[in-house]
């Protein structure tokens, strides 16, 4: 018989563990990121200070101010092309605070498949199933490059 044999725990069970509470702490901050964002608005006013156009999280107009009443003698392309500057100026700030906001969540995926393969008894266990995949050499060249890629970029 196994003497203590109900205490014994494999390498990886703590890491299992580590990237789950890892994943349980992503997923808090992407729902109160998500909840923030809800709430979010941008807003922009125009050079001239006719008008401040303030958008939501989806591009969508929350309000038009105006400042002045210049915008009753404007002939109505000029009126136009003021709204349309503001509202998509106010847009596109709006949609890099999204893209800002959620870049801090890319790569959670590799994260986590990292943290439970990386460098570890588990991963060397899988090393030889994923060299027999299909492709593999062509893959693993692939993914030098775009690292190389990456690095060339990052340089300037």
């Amino acid at each position: 018989g196994r003497e203590g044999g109900a205490g014994v725990e494999f390498p990886f069970t703590a890491q299992i563990e580590q990237a789950m509470a890892a994943l349980g702490e992503q997923q808090a901050r992407m729902a109160a990121a998500a909840k923030e964002l809800e709430t979010a608005t941008a807003s922009v006013t125009s050079k001239d200070r006719l008008v401040t156009a303030v958008v939501g999280a989806q591009g969508q107009v929350v309000s038009l101010t105006f400042h002045t009443t210049a915008y009753r003698s404007m002939a109505p392309g000029e009126l136009s092309k003021a709204l349309i500057d503001v509202l998509n100026t106010a847009r596109a700030d709006m949609g890099d605070r999204v893209a800002e906001t959620m870049s801090g969540f890319s790569g959670l995926g590799e994260t986590l498949a990292a943290s439970m393969t990386g460098g570890t008894e588990l991963d060397d266990l899988f090393a030889p199933l994923r060299q027999m995949r299909p492709g593999f050499a062509d893959a693993a060249a692939a993914e030098e490059r775009r690292k190389r890629d990456r690095q060339e970029e990052f340089r300037g």
